[in-house]
């Protein structure tokens, strides 16, 4: 009998041993009952029936990475490119991730391979090469879409590097090449035709202040002649009254008038050079004192019409 308790003991201890379970941080395993799915463990210690239930599945519940591997893709204008990545995925559901699909990250693997062909196949070359976050975007999202009845989310899928050929590459380089001489050659134009904007607004306003200064400058002669003519109009009226009276100086002014002028264009003559006449210098100041003499009746007249 002793032997039998013991016996019974030991059994229940080993039961014991066998059916508590240590879950680890970020791990979640799944309980099969005679091969069928029954519950899930959580992190941390657990108790199974170890004659009926086993563990089935023990899952990483971390957010994992998995590298796509480089594959040639081509696009819809038919270039061929080569393109790899990565996927981060995180299993939110242990048991359908471990029940729903055999070989989880080759599912996952093939899904991502087949929809990027998808993806950038109805790309041209010049959007699959500039529009590297919508092809992200558009992978997350058929990716995600996909993986959510096995109990899995993906979180962000990334393109690493796109490689055309040799000979598209050189043919890309040349095309950029001439888009940047066809710039310069632009900008260069518009700097020509602006400076010769510039210059022409320059000359037009350089004309117009010269035409103003022009304007001016007649103006200024205009009314200078105009003075002239005024007071050579009231000399000539004084004159003509002292001839009307009889005064004989004024007839002398008139002759030394123009005879100070006739020597005047003599002397400014472009074609004489030496002159030697005869002046009968007492006749001209003669003339000069005539003048004199007109001024002061002029002036006593006027103080007389004054008192």
């Amino acid at each position: 009998m002793s032997e039998f308790m013991i016996a019974l003991v030991v059994l229940a201890v080993v039961i014991v041993i066998l059916g508590v379970k240590r879950v680890g941080q970020g791990t979640e395993y799944t309980v099969e009952r005679f091969g069928r799915y029954t519950r899930t463990l959580s992190p941390g210690l657990n108790l199974i029936f170890p004659l009926f239930d086993a563990i089935g599945a023990k899952v990483n519940m971390m957010e994992q990475v998995l590298d796509v591997p480089s594959q040639e893709v081509i696009t819809r204008d038919n270039a061929m490119v080569r393109v790899d990545g990565v996927v981060f995925y995180q299993i939110l559901d242990a048991a359908k991730s471990a029940y729903e699909v055999s070989n989880l990250e080759y599912a996952i693997l093939n899904l991502t391979m087949t929809n990027v062909r998808t993806v950038m196949g109805s790309m041209d070359l010049d959007q699959v090469l500039s529009e590297r976050d919508i092809i992200n975007a558009k992978l997350l999202t058929v990716v995600d879409e996909a993986t959510t009845p096995w109990g899995v989310k993906a979180t962000r899928i990334e393109i690493k590097d796109i490689t055309p050929p040799r000979d598209l590459i050189e043919s890309m380089g040349r095309q950029m090449k001439a888009e940047r001489d066809k710039r310069a050659s632009i900008l260069e134009a518009e700097g020509a035709r602006q400076a010769q904007i510039l210059r022409a607004e320059g000359l037009k306003q350089a004309a117009i202040l010269e035409a103003e200064g022009s304007k001016e400058a007649a103006f200024r002669d205009a009314e200078a002649r105009e003075r002239l003519a005024e007071a050579e109009a009231r000399a000539t009226h004084m004159v003509s009254q002292a001839i009307s009276q009889g005064n004989i100086n004024a007839i002398n002014y008139f002759v030394a008038q123009k005879y100070t002028e006739a020597l005047k264009e003599i002397a400014t003559s472009n074609n004489q050079k030496l002159i030697l006449m005869p002046l009968e210098a007492s006749s001209l100041i003669g003339s000069i004192a005539g003048i004199g003499e007109i001024a002061k009746e002029a002036f006593r007249k006027s103080g007389k019409g004054d008192e």
